[in-house]
């Protein structure tokens, strides 16, 4: 059988079949790839585009000023508060917002508007008036047509109707970097500002698809020719993605991938969609390690107005900044901005935007920048206080990137005179005994100072020691130290509350015996001794917390029982365990300079308790106040009679005017005040308590590594609190109120009272001598007609 060979076409043959095949595979398997990469960028573009675009840090703010008859100004740093604030002075009537007037018997102040947790403040022209020295004497509200012109109530208790300034930037939670930002919507941004950017930046906007081929195929020439990346070519648009989705790494994959998501945007948004977020993202310089984004954060920070109110100039130099923000900066450099500035304007002119006349005009513009400063960190140890209660409410994320607003009892003036005072007097101890100047950072000297308002418990001023960035160990909230001498008090109290239940009577003019004392503990002995290893003798309370006389307070501690100073040290306050020993009354326990600032806290308020309130409010993105559940701790409550707590105020009163706190007189401090020192075995600890009836403070000094520093309360912690409250005292000195349940007799050393030669003491009711020194016809007298 003979075979015959079949024939095949040209375009049947296997090679080029099967390389046919494998093309078309090939193309194939590309063309998915591609389509699924492309399908993957625009879900990447549509998912940033169309939600949460920003990471907004949240701000924490100090708490406001309250303007309020007898305010010194010059103590409260007013001037230098407003000027922190954006405000500026002017010389004539302020008009507008943020402006503010001063002479020498008067301000004027135009507020800004601000959203508070509990109002909001509209914005309101006030009328202040002064005295000689500085101090507040009346107010008046501007705003308000003349019939209604009266002045504003700032009386006590009517905190909503007194005028504040608002609340200063003291830090922030947020991730890699602060990006500050004040979002605004494209008709917010005056049209000059649009056209200057791009004719600046992009000429083509409005009708290219989002890629611009011609100066696409240039760059490439000119990046060919050069070896490297160095000309972009990019659109508008591709900066937008450059800066919102990708990195600054210049190589050919990045500029590929720039370019398809610019096409993407352009093809699922719309131009003004874009344009609006590109005004709103745009970096334009530097606030310390506050990034400045988006032309509504720019123009506050450079000229303090809206981008609205922006003039031509002040538009053009903003749109010049954008090529490079910190090299034209008028911050950094005034004349190379104005020059930058100039030529967009020429830019402008010659592309028919402006007229030659607002040209000339734009040209002699001043440039006035006025640069705000925050005060950020200005309490590093508050705001990790203020993180750390915030933690088991809010994740990280939250905290660091929801644009939450936080609110907090922070006083800047006080906050800075504390640090001031902490620093000084820590400096003044070395320098006055150098054998405590250590080298290494961890054993240097610390100190530590809280500042706390008893009416309140609001947390005003916390200085947790003497360089965070050496260390960062908050020693008011984290440290445990022995008290010793200023937990006395608390042994007073408990006489005097035992006194104001019916108890055993106890007067500041009762006696206890200050000599030697032995007592049982444990099977062992301990016999406490003076400082001054003397004894006096009978002595009465007041004498013997004046001179802070252990043995007589110790004698006087077991008349009282240990369990039931323990129980009164807990309600007034310390939360640290407390052991029931006799050292007790002598501070032998360990408690932080916060406890004992709320101890305190509690005499100073007539025996109603509070807790530490660090945080007055916060606010979410939305402007919306975010209630915060308050616990049972956090109420106030009476945990001791007022009475009571007001003798003990009495006697701190002696112990600052006549016993071992006279140095506060003999520093300067003359207002009404009452406190206490506190020294430990071994010259370990310093610490001086004390308050007014407005603030209360505490402050400790030591070393870390509990070593001896051979100082006592009165000569190391007691001229830092001077210091501080010196500069504290905002207002005039008031009085402690008396309680009704107190009544005042002038006894004499034998406890008799007479009004001749009668020192006068207060009693609680019912406990005062009855005993007189007067006798005969003129006791019969008195009785008779008085």
């Amino acid at each position: 059988m003979k075979w015959k060979k079949k024939r095949t076409s040209s375009t049947e043959n296997p090679k080029k079949t099967t390389v046919s095949r494998l093309i078309f595979f090939g193309c194939f398997v590309a063309f998915s790839f591609a389509t699924a990469y492309l399908i993957h960028l625009d879900e990447e573009v549509k998912k940033r585009f169309e939600g949460e675009r920003w990471k907004r840090p949240s701000k924490i703010y100090s708490a406001p000023l309250k303007l309020r008859t007898g305010l010194d100004i010059h103590k409260a740093n007013l001037g230098a508060r407003l000027k922190r604030l954006a405000y500026h002075r002017v010389d004539s009537p302020v008009t507008q917002r943020g402006e503010y007037r001063q002479s020498s018997r008067e301000m004027e102040i135009y507020l800004h508007p601000f959203d508070y947790p509990e109002h909001t403040e509209p914005g309101r022209r006030l009328q202040i008036s002064l005295s000689e020295t500085g101090h507040i004497q009346h107010i008046k509200d501007l705003s308000s047509t003349p019939e209604q012109n009266t002045a504003l109530n700032v009386a006590l208790g009517q905190s909503l109707k007194r005028p504040m300034i608002e609340p200063e930037v003291i830090g922030g939670f947020y991730e890699s970097e602060w990006e500050e930002r004040r979002l605004i919507r494209l008709e917010e941004i005056p049209q000059i500002l649009i056209d200057a950017v791009l004719v600046v930046e992009d000429r083509k906007f409005f009708s290219h698809p989002g890629i611009d081929i011609k100066s696409i195929v240039r760059a490439i020439w000119v990046n060919l020719w050069a070896g490297k990346i160095v000309q972009g070519g990019s659109t508008l648009t591709q900066q937008l993605v450059k800066n919102f989705y990708l990195d600054s790494e210049k190589t050919w994959e990045r500029k590929g991938r720039e370019a398809m998501m610019a096409l993407l945007l352009e093809w699922n948004f719309s131009k003004e969609q874009i344009l609006e977020t590109y005004f709103n993202e745009i970096y334009l310089g530097q606030n310390g390690i506050m990034g400045i984004y988006g032309i509504g954060q720019a123009s506050w920070f450079y000229f303090e107005k809206d981008a609205i109110d922006l003039s031509l100039g002040e538009a053009a130099l903003l749109a010049g900044m954008i090529r490079s923000p910190n090299l034209y900066s008028p911050v950094k450099d005034v004349y190379r901005s104005i020059h930058r500035r100039n030529l967009i304007l020429e830019s402008l002119f010659s592309e028919g935007v402006i007229t030659r006349s607002a040209y000339l005009s734009a040209r002699k513009e001043k440039v006035s920048v006025k640069k705000i400063k925050q005060g950020l960190n200005t309490a590093p140890y508050f705001i990790d206080q203020i993180r750390r209660q915030l933690a088991g409410d809010y994740p990280d994320r939250i905290l660091n990137a929801s644009g939450l607003r936080i609110f907090t009892t922070l006083d800047i003036a006080l906050q800075r005179s504390a640090e001031k005072a902490v620093q000084n007097g820590l400096e003044t101890l070395e320098r006055n005994n150098p054998r405590l100047k250590r080298f290494a950072p961890e054993q240097e000297l610390q100190g530590a100072l809280v500042a706390i308002d008893p009416l309140t418990g609001a947390v005003k001023a916390l200085v947790g020691g003497r360089f965070y960035k050496k260390s960062q160990f908050n020693r008011v909230t984290d440290a445990r130290r022995q008290p010793g001498s200023l937990f006395k008090p608390i042994v007073y109290l408990t006489a005097f509350d035992e006194a104001a239940k019916g108890g055993r009577p106890y007067t500041p003019i009762s006696e206890v015996d200050d000599a030697p004392l032995t007592i049982e503990v444990g099977g062992k002995t301990w016999s406490p001794q003076n400082y001054d290893r003397s004894y006096l003798g009978p002595l009465t309370l007041r004498t013997a917390l004046a001179r802070s006389r252990n043995t007589a307070t110790v004698r006087l501690s077991q008349e009282l029982g240990i369990d039931a100073i323990v129980d009164v040290a807990q309600k007034i306050g310390i939360q640290s365990p407390l052991k029931p020993v006799a050292s007790l009354a002598l501070g032998s326990i360990e408690v932080s300079p916060l406890e004992m600032g709320m101890a305190y806290a509690t005499l100073a308020n007539g025996g109603i308790r509070h807790s530490p309130k660090f945080l007055s409010g916060i606010i979410d993105p939305n402007g919306l106040p975010i209630e915060r559940e308050v616990d049972n701790d956090a109420r106030s409550s009476r945990v001791i009679s007022a009475e009571a707590s007001y003798l003990v105020t009495h006697l701190m009163k002696g112990v600052i005017n006549s016993g071992t706190a006279q140095g506060v007189r003999q520093l300067g401090f003359k207002g009404t005040a009452a406190g206490k020192t506190g020294t430990t075995s071994g010259l370990r600890d310093a610490w001086f308590a004390g308050y007014t009836p407005e603030l209360v403070t505490v402050v400790w000094v030591g070393f870390d590594q509990n070593q001896s520093g051979e100082f006592t309360g009165a000569t190391a912690a007691l001229p830092i609190w001077t210091d501080f409250m010196k500069q504290a005292a905002l207002s005039e000195s008031s009085e402690f109120q008396v309680p009704d349940g107190i009544i005042f007799k002038k006894v004499n050393q034998q406890g008799i009272v007479c009004e001749q030669d009668g020192i006068e003491e207060p009693f609680i009711a019912g406990t005062e001598p009855t005993q007189s020194c007067e006798k005969g016809i003129l006791k019969w007298i008195k009785r008779f007609f008085f």
